[in-house]
């Protein structure tokens, strides 16, 4: 089968939808599918253009199998809403170009954000006489409104307009959460058309590793520390402000330390947070490269999802599934009504406490380092549920179906196999768990009566 992937954001973006969107293409070419993927010049999260790109309109490559053509896009580094809608706009135009210079595809997929894209790929769809499938990571404008971003009423029309559109020419939208289904059922989009296919993660790639001799704790001095690892995006819906104050609260405990990585620019704010709230308990990394992930990843006792308040309820962090699948306990600091809380509760494998309170994530990160039975017992079921419930193959199969199911012929219903075979790494390994820091168990016990919130 021929598939086209229409999505803003693709390899090598280390954050978002671009590694869910290479791994898809790349996975589905090893099932010995034909696939191109159409998407823009990377340069998220700098949001400038990668310094090998710079100048240049078109870009084709091919990297594992996958033909990917790139277009130029409208990027400032520092967007307000109108270098937003034109970085959207720009890539809508841009990328029609190399969309039909291509092979003709037999389906194709189209991710959200960003929502002007649907109208190249519905254009396409038609010309190609193929379906077109409308994969949501996010419900726009919804999302913006909701947070403030969009507030100018005949921009919120417009976008309402590009949405509406977007549902009516999609052949099928997949969407990742439950809460997603509720929102369109709202919005008058028939259930037939609808299949929900959580994000994923590859299990093999991210997995709970060991903490003794671990590169990421050696090269950052933290070797016999507990560590609380923020990694990600640091934008207007984290309030990562409220880790930072979290951090000045627990400064009086050595042993505690706080790492977030992010981009450069996020952390710069960040660190005259830290400056005025006296948290110099707080380490700020750049972005590792992927293949480090998982040793980074493994290097923490604990990992944290941060939403704020006015976060729309049904968003989840692509994130939850990748701490999931390193085998760690996970705080998330959102709201209880969410998806995010949803899955992390459900998942048996972390705890979750209110948005942007400050005081209860410091005194959920101090339970938490006083109880290391209970903190190997979270992630062993953070790992156990990743496995069950998020593993890349299972997505893969559901995509495949899924593509096999709106094309014609319609074949007989075969999965084909990986050409390269996965070994699955078991739920748990003991010596992932084992807590060795003798010192630090002690620590927590000898200081449980002055290490209160301060």
């Amino acid at each position: 089968m021929r598939i086209l992937i229409y999505s803003y954001n693709y390899h090598p973006e280390p954050i978002g939808i671009a590694p869910l969107m290479t791994e898809l293409a790349e996975g589905l070419v090893k099932r010995g599918h034909e696939v191109r993927v159409v998407t823009a010049m990377p340069n998220y999260p700098q949001r400038q253009i990668y310094e090998e790109y710079k100048g240049k309109f078109f870009v084709t490559e091919e990297k594992n199998g996958v033909h990917i053509q790139r277009s130029f896009v409208w990027i400032r580094p520092q967007p307000n809403l109108l270098d937003r809608i034109l970085l959207d706009a720009s890539f809508a135009v841009t990328s029609f170009v190399p969309a039909l210079s291509g092979w003709r595809p037999d389906v194709i997929l189209t991710t959200s954000p960003s929502l002007p894209c649907c109208v190249p790929a519905a254009m396409l769809g038609w010309w190609n006489r193929c379906p077109v499938v409308l994969n949501l990571q996010d419900i726009l404008p919804d999302a913006a409104i909701h947070v403030g971003l969009l507030k100018n009423k005949y921009l919120i029309k417009v976008f309402q307009a590009l949405e509406k559109f977007a549902y009516h020419t999609a052949t099928k939208i997949s969407v990742i959460a439950d809460g997603f289904i509720d929102n369109l059922l709202q919005k008058g989009v028939e259930t037939s058309k609808m299949i929900k296919i959580p994000n994923w993660v590859d299990i093999n790639f991210i997995r709970p590793l060991s903490k003794e001799n671990n590169e990421f704790r050696s090269m950052h001095n933290l070797n016999g520390k507990f560590v609380v690892l923020y990694s990600g995006n640091i934008a207007l819906t984290q309030g990562l402000e409220t880790v930072v104050k979290a951090a000045s609260k627990l400064r009086h405990i050595p042993d505690i330390v706080f790492v977030i990585v992010g981009e450069n620019k996020g952390l710069q704010r960040l660190q005259q947070e830290c400056n005025h709230y006296g948290a110099d308990n707080v380490m700020l990394l750049p972005f590792q490269k992927r293949e480090k992930l998982p040793s980074m990843l493994a290097a923490a006792d604990i990992g944290l999802v941060v939403q704020k308040k006015n976060v729309i309820s049904f968003n989840m962090p692509s994130k939850i599934q990748v701490l999931l699948a390193s085998g760690r306990a996970i705080i998330a600091s959102v709201p209880d009504t969410g998806t995010a809380a949803k899955a992390i509760t459900q998942s048996g494998g972390g705890i979750v406490v209110p948005p942007e309170d400050p005081l209860a994530l410091a005194e959920a990160i101090l339970d938490l380092y006083q109880a290391p039975e209970l903190v190997n017992s979270l992630g062993y079921n953070s790992r156990k549920y990743a496995v069950e419930n998020y593993s890349f193959d299972n997505a893969l199969n559901q995509y495949e179906n899924l593509f096999y199911s709106i094309t014609e012929p319609i074949p007989t219903p075969v999965v084909q196999p990986i050409i390269q075979p996965v070994v699955v790494q078991p739920a748990y390994e003991p010596i992932f768990y084992t807590v060795n820091d003798t010192n630090a168990t002690i620590k927590s016990k000898t200081v449980s009566k002055s290490a209160g919130i301060e």
